[in-house]
């Protein structure tokens, strides 16, 4: 399999398909770079080369016991780059991979960037501060611990209805796309799956949205469950100069699955302008 080594020996599996603009994409908590099939064949089909990774502790990358934070998501992802000499990448970042790209932007800048996507997004921040008085209280995110570290299998299951939008009436996603995610899941490391609740929940990016220069588009549900748009698409698109946020009516966090075709289609057209 294609890996990077990180800076501590970790080995950070990609895939790296199609040839031409380079289309970067980081997956959301707790899945891998496979929730992405469906846009990294279809933007590969339209002449972009596309590399999607493995977030260490996830999928086919190490189960590091350290370095499950923010900071070396963000180093991770800039290794790859400069393993494989990538430039001018447009980043594509769903909920923490949205986060990690805001990171990796904060802490290594856009000379290698020509544009990011953030959807379903977690900056600026989740938890509820002084600050940020809309977050979720902590008591939300001691929860998703809880379910992990108690019955992670059946905790998945259950995560999958609202990610989706299982639970509204009239929803139409199936049981193989929950099939999907619980198994996405369930090849996550414990250690890394407990550990980066607090990176999504908790990290500050103010000061990294500050760094973006680069053409910036934003793409969220309104009825996000997992990743509430008032307080996240809707703040970072104030924050990030000459930003544009489409907003998807009825959307659920995992959008790019129920609303594929709209979704790649915008994402093909902000690709090709």
């Amino acid at each position: 399999m294609p890996t990077v080594k990180a800076k501590d020996g970790a080995e950070i599996f990609y895939k790296d398909w199609g040839q031409g603009p380079v289309v970067m994409f980081s997956h959301g908590w707790p899945l891998s770079a496979d929730a992405w099939e469906d846009q990294l064949f279809t933007v590969a089909s339209n002449g972009f080369r596309v590399i999607a990774h493995d977030r260490r502790g996830h999928g086919r990358s190490s189960q590091t016991w350290n370095g499950n934070d923010m900071d070396t998501y963000a180093d991770d992802l800039a290794a790859i780059v400069r393993a494989l000499d990538l430039r001018e990448v447009t980043h594509v970042g769903h909920s923490t991979g949205g986060g990690e790209v805001t990171r990796y932007i904060g802490r290594h800048g856009t000379s290698r960037v020509k544009a990011a996507v953030l959807v379903s997004a977690i900056p600026p921040t989740m938890l509820k501060t002084e600050r940020n008085p809309g977050g979720l209280p902590i008591e939300a995110f001691d929860a998703l611990r809880t379910g992990v570290e108690t019955d992670r299998s059946q905790f998945y299951r259950d995560l999958a209805e609202p990610f989706y939008g299982g639970n509204r009436p009239g929803s139409k996603v199936s049981q193989g796309v929950k099939d999907a995610f619980w198994l996405m899941c369930m090849q996550v490391g414990l250690k890394g799956s407990y550990d980066c609740i607090k990176q999504f929940s908790e990290t500050v990016f103010y000061d990294d949205l500050a760094r973006f220069d680069i053409p910036t588009f934003i793409i969220h549900g309104d009825d996000d469950q997992i990743v509430p748009i008032d307080d996240a698409g809707r703040l970072t698109v104030k924050l990030v100069p000459g930003a544009t946020l489409t907003v998807y009516e009825g959307a659920p966090h995992g959008l790019m699955v129920t609303h594929r075709d709209r979704f790649n289609a915008d994402l093909l057209r902000f690709l090709k302008t």
